[in-house]
């Protein structure tokens, strides 16, 4: 709060100065020095920010007289918290027993940031003449840094006032020895921190500064905290609930989780999940029955928490556990289990999985397909046996894994398995595992072979949907074989032939595009297929005179006015000899003249040598 107040009355005065000083921002001590000398409030106020930096005791006898001005002080403090050198303590202690009001308070303020030892008995003056005045700000601010300086003196004045009749008192007292406690804590003094803990928690303060030094008194006490931190996990009241949920993932050592997990046997379902939140932060693996329960019944919050802490280890026990969390029929904790499965790590998860196949059914054989399929693991025999299961959840499960497993030379037993589906849903998956199976396969020409050979005897609809996966493979193979089938292919083939030539992305594919698109039936597909071939002189890398001989052949074929635009507008984006020759060819026809000649003077204009 003071140095808001001084923030507020040298505000305006700094946005009023702020260009004239930012040059400020590069200098060095000596000319920030002569600004306090000779600076206005809002330079000043600048060179101290900079000071805090650069500043070291030579700034000190300047920044010294600042503490006596309202709305330089707190900008000078900035600087002579970090200047390390004994001159800056000493003037803060100087401007701490002089000083009245925000001013006194700020120097005390910043004599506790420095822990400067040398200020405890002034600061205790000052914390009892506060106390005395009924000043509760100084109150706050003594005690504040007496907690922060620490030593005999401060700590035998926080405990008298942590007796003290005015709650105010008795509160800045508890946050005072709590600070006090912290520090000899990181100087490796446990008992004497857990003292002066015990003292805080146990006197009449805010719930706030109870928490705070329950939390400081069982870390100090380490493993022999732990009855104090049971006692927090079955408070009634939720804040010592969560400190101690809280505290119990910073104690270390194993006896905590050996804790944790003996609360867990006899909490409350509303608790328990908690418990085990808390066992999934630390490092320790647990394997203990009320775990391994958890994960498989009761509460599906408990459930959830449960899974977590087994999807850390890859022990057969907790994979079991996972499996069977996995078939639950509640969605979440399926999912959950599953997904921990699925990116458990280790090299015994995928083995234990495989052996479990052969014995397993229903829904848990549908969850072990279905991690065979997202692990990518070597099980052919039990995923092929799979696929004639009456379970349909299972056969759709071995289909899909079979899609992310399945060899080059398995392919057309999954090409079988889709032109041969059991019903429209198994096709469903069918159809999308081939095609993940498709696009994975290390040699595309040898996969768009083997497909091509299942276009003669499949129907229309499966024809479809075979080119429509020869689209996604590319290739030469695939474009020619696709070429084949849309000669004489039904709507739906031309549909998806047509879509597919859409994302085409390979250049040699332009003669067989521009074969289609004079030759298939069908002006819908006949101009999919040119547009297509358009694209491919728009967007990819050829020799300028490849390009132009595109878009002549391109305008040849085009009986739309829509598609001769797209081809001007690829002369356009070119411009060289090769594309104005193409343009200028064009004028020759009457309904293209008046388009070809504004592309062709455009091309002049824009042409590189023009």
């Amino acid at each position: 709060m003071p140095l808001l107040r001084a923030l507020a009355l040298v505000l305006p005065l700094v946005v009023a100065s702020a260009a004239r000083a930012e040059n400020l921002f590069d200098t060095n001590e000596a000319a920030l020095i002569e600004v306090l000398k000779t600076g206005e409030p809002a330079a000043k106020a600048i060179a101290c920010k900079k000071l805090a930096v650069l500043g070291t005791k030579d700034s000190v006898p300047l920044l010294a007289p600042l503490l006596e001005d309202e709305q330089l002080a707190s900008w000078a403090r900035l600087a002579l918290e970090v200047i390390d050198d004994p001159s800056a303590d000493a003037a803060l202690r100087d401007a701490a027993s002089k000083a009245n009001g925000q001013l006194a308070i700020g120097a005390i303020n910043s004599l506790g940031a420095r822990r400067d030892q040398q200020a405890a008995k002034l600061i205790v003056d000052a914390f009892a003449a506060a106390m005395k005045a009924d000043d509760i700000e100084a109150v706050d601010a003594a005690a504040w840094a007496l907690g922060r300086i620490g030593g005999d003196n401060a700590v035998a004045t926080l405990r008298g006032a942590l007796k003290n009749e005015s709650p105010a008192v008795r509160n800045a007292a508890a946050q005072g020895l709590v600070l006090a406690a912290e520090g000899l804590l990181k100087a490796g003094q446990q008992t004497a921190a857990a003292q002066i803990y015990d003292e805080a928690r146990g006197a009449e303060v805010p719930v706030q500064r109870q928490l705070e030094a329950t939390r400081g008194a069982i870390l100090a006490r380490g493993e022999a905290g732990i009855p104090l931190l049971v006692e927090q996990l079955r408070s009634d009241n939720k804040k010592f609930v969560q400190l101690g949920l809280g505290t119990a993932r910073e104690l270390p050592g194993a006896q905590v989780a050996a804790a944790l997990v003996k609360e867990l046997e006899t909490a409350s379902p509303e608790r328990a999940p908690l418990l085990i939140y808390a066992l999934a932060d630390r490092k320790e693996l647990v394997d203990a029955p009320a775990i391994f329960r958890a994960a498989v019944e009761g509460d599906d919050s408990i459930q959830l928490a449960a899974i977590k802490v087994l999807a850390r280890a890859d022990a057969p026990q907790r994979i079991d556990a996972l499996l069977q969390a996995a078939a639950d029929d509640n969605a979440d904790v399926s999912l959950a289990a599953a997904t921990a499965l699925a990116d458990m790590q280790g090299t015994r998860v995928n083995g234990h999985l495989v052996e479990l196949l052969p014995t397993a059914n229903g829904k848990q054989l549908a969850v072990l397909l279905n991690l065979v399929g997202k692990r990518r693991l070597e099980a052919t025999n039990a995923v092929t046996k799979a696929l004639a299961n009456d379970d349909a959840a299972v056969r759709q499960a071995a289909l899909a894994a079979f899609g992310e497993t399945v060899t080059p030379a398995q392919l057309p037993l999954l090409v079988k398995e889709c032109v041969a589906a059991r019903d429209a849903a198994d096709g469903k998956v069918a159809w999308r595992a081939l095609k993940s199976a498709a696009v994975r396969m290390p040699d595309r020409e040898a996969c768009a072979e083997q497909l091509a050979a299942a276009l003669a005897g499949a129907d229309a609809d499966d024809q479809a949907q075979l080119v429509d996966i020869l689209g996604a493979v590319g290739g030469k193979q695939a474009i020619d074989a696709m070429a084949g089938v849309m000669q004489q292919g039904s709507d739906a083939v031309l549909d998806a032939g047509t879509r597919a030539l859409g994302n085409w992305m390979e250049v040699d594919a332009a003669p067989v595009m521009l074969e289609l698109a004079t030759s298939i039936k069908g002006d819908k597909y006949q101009v999919r297929a040119l547009r297509s071939y358009i694209r491919l002189a728009r967007q990819f890398k050829m020799s300028d005179a490849a390009r132009a001989e595109m878009c002549e052949k391109a305008l040849d074929a085009a009986t739309r006015n829509d598609e001769r635009e797209l081809v001007f507008a690829v002369l356009e984006r070119y411009p060289n000899e090769h594309s104005l020759r193409v343009a200028k060819a064009a004028t020759a026809q009457p309904e293209l003249k008046e388009r070809a000649v504004r592309v062709a003077e455009a091309i002049e204009q824009n042409s590189p040598g023009n």
